[in-house]
């Protein structure tokens, strides 16, 4: 009888055991995103160079920009490939070149283009609130946060404050918010890449000074912004 019992308590147990083992594995339910939106951080590194040059104009050393900010995604088709966006930050401009800023004396600025053996040194820079307006299109997915992406957009820049440094080896020259400076800058650019690595090129519309400025020889000051580089977009 012993004998019975035990073998129907190890018939139940392994059966019990089997059941247990057969059940099939709950996988969580994750929720996914269909109306995801690509609202990023951004930031830029660029080398910052001129167009439109006057005679005999030159830059020299790293002219380095940067520029970061925010852009909110508005996806305006179905599967959310193009969109529109709009953004706001905040950029840094510095230039290296032999267009000299010195002052008369009455204080007012003075324009010229030297030859570098003629000064010690010499650069200008800027700060900036920008607002970057763009279309946008990408072969994303609510999957995966690793696409192609092309944006072409519009900038509109407001330069809060600029200073030039020119050192001629015998008088310093600083001044701060020039009035010739066109204060309102715009101009179109295209950011294209993978992932987060892109290129960025912008190319600044108006001029950098105000169209009455003339150099020394009487020409025109036309210079025109020209930025390349990276920009890294953060989710």
């Amino acid at each position: 009888m012993r004998s019975l019992f035990s073998c129907l308590f190890l018939i139940l147990f392994f059966n019990v055991f089997a059941q247990e083992s057969a059940k099939p594995e709950i996988k969580p339910i994750v929720k996914i995103d269909s109306l995801y939106r690509e609202d990023q951080f951004y930031f830029s590194v660029t080398y910052n160079m001129f167009t439109d040059l006057p005679d005999k104009f030159k830059q020299n050393k790293f002219s380095l920009g940067l520029s970061g900010g925010f852009l909110r995604d508005m996806p305006i088709n179905k599967s959310r490939t193009i969109a529109i966006a709009a953004g706001l930050g905040l950029s840094y401009q510095n230039y290296y070149q032999n267009l000299t800023i010195s002052k008369d004396p009455a204080g007012a600025p003075v324009y010229a283009v030297n030859n570098y053996g003629e000064f010690v040194s010499n650069r200008y820079r800027q700060y900036s609130v920008e607002l970057p307006i763009e279309f946008r299109w990408r072969n994303s997915t609510f999957e995966s946060y690793k696409f192609w992406r092309v944006y072409l957009g519009m900038k509109f820049s407001y330069a809060f404050s600029n200073t030039s440094l020119l050192d001629d080896g015998e008088n310093k020259y600083r001044i701060n918010n020039n009035p010739d400076i066109n204060k309102f800058q715009y101009g179109p650019y295209l950011s294209a890449g993978y992932n987060t690595w892109n290129i960025y090129v912008y190319y600044g519309l108006n001029p950098l000074f105000d169209s009455s400025t003339t150099l020394l020889t009487g020409e025109k000051l036309n210079l025109k912004t020209l930025n390349a580089g990276l920009i890294f977009y953060i989710l």
